[in-house]
């Protein structure tokens, strides 16, 4: 049996870590994971030993050279530790949000243009059979135009949640569910639609004790003239993730909550093109968007020597469009895309605030 090609650590053994964890014990004939690290010494000897990793640090800088890095800590250190791995040579896959405003992610930008490495986000929702499912129908013409759709990520956390110091906070956390919580769905709808063009959008703070939004809403206008809602929100009792696309030909609708499978997608046929529905229903799977397919694309990019996806660009859109929903939201005026320049006070800070 060949050894794995590529060697893996995980920074951060918090909860996120084992959705890590599972993935690269899925994929062990193509990588091993050879370490962790976390602050709490205790926590990565007891991560170490629940998922067989030979080596438990208390320090980044203890770590010996590895490929791939998993970065699993809380926002305010995306930035700062992904810039090490990358002087270091290894390619970071980051949990969101990658970093707390648009100017950290340029910094990794010109440190992975200077040393060669990656950086990949975490979002997984692309990766499921149906996300696939939709692109290639949409690529091939079958659904006709997009011309409207919704995405609601509607979530409830209490206040015991808010309790942990760095949620709820701009400076530790970068937003609310705009950036914590909701980015997962509209990031899947953006991979979807295509480049937005404008955001109209507001904010509000309803029921939590915290310095950002617990809720969040915007309209969305797309380059091809495609018009979207967006909603985020902590508040919701009743929880759900959903996306809805209404195409000339079809209605394509996914209603879940933190992962979905095939069953979670409906397709609802304009009268004569009832065919959609068996084209949909071709190759059905059982198996629920998260980390390892995504994993296994990134070793793939990797293989090939090309940028694993969701690359920095990619995300760049996605975290453009928080930018500008949090500027307009605070402006009371749209925002356009582009808008958010360099010198903008929305590139330094969600808030407009200088750090």
């Amino acid at each position: 049996m060949s050894q794995p090609r590529y060697r893996a650590a995980i920074v951060g053994a918090g909860a996120i870590a084992t959705a890590h964890a599972q993935a690269l014990h899925h994929h062990a004939d193509r990588v091993a994971l050879t370490a962790v690290v976390d602050v709490d010494p205790d926590l990565a000897r007891h991560f170490a030993a629940k998922w067989n990793i030979p080596r438990a640090h208390s320090d980044l800088d203890a770590l010996e050279r590895v490929d791939l890095v998993h970065l699993c800590t809380p926002p305010a250190t995306h930035a700062p530790l992904a810039l090490k791995c990358l002087e270091a040579g290894a390619n970071v896959l980051v949990e969101k949000p990658p970093t707390l405003s648009l100017a950290e992610l340029d910094s990794l930008a010109a440190a992975s243009a200077r040393t060669g490495a990656h950086v990949a986000t975490v979002f997984q929702h692309r990766f499921g059979t149906g996300a696939h499912r939709l692109r290639d129908m949409i690529a091939a013409g079958d659904l006709g135009r997009p011309l409207l759709a919704t995405c609601e990520t509607q979530w409830y956390r209490d206040d015991d949640y808010f309790r942990v110091p760095w949620r709820g906070r701009w400076e530790t956390e970068g937003g609310g569910p705009t950036m914590g919580h909701g980015i997962h769905q509209f990031d899947l709808m953006l991979s979807i639609l295509g480049p937005w063009q404008q955001v109209t959008a507001v904010t509000a703070r309803r029921a939590r004790d915290v310095e950002t939004e617990d809720v969040s809403m915007a309209l969305v206008t797309f380059a091809d003239g495609t018009l979207a809602s967006v909603v985020n929100s902590v508040v919701s009792p009743r929880q759900t993730s959903s996306l809805r696309f209404d195409f000339e030909r079809a209605t394509v609708e996914l209603s879940h909550l933190y992962g979905y499978r095939d069953a979670d997608w409906t397709i609802t046929p304009v009268p004569g093109h009832e065919d959609l529905t068996t084209r949909w229903n071709r190759g059905r799977s059982d198996s629920v968007s998260g980390h390892t397919d995504q994993l296994a694309a990134v070793l793939d990019a990797l293989d090939a020597g090309a940028a694993p996806p969701v690359s920095l660009p990619d995300t760049r859109t996605t975290m453009e469009f928080i930018a500008a929903l949090y500027a307009s939201a605070a402006t009371g005026r749209p925002v356009r895309r582009g808008e958010i320049d360099p010198g903008h006070p929305f590139a330094g800070a969600m808030n407009g605030a200088a750090r």
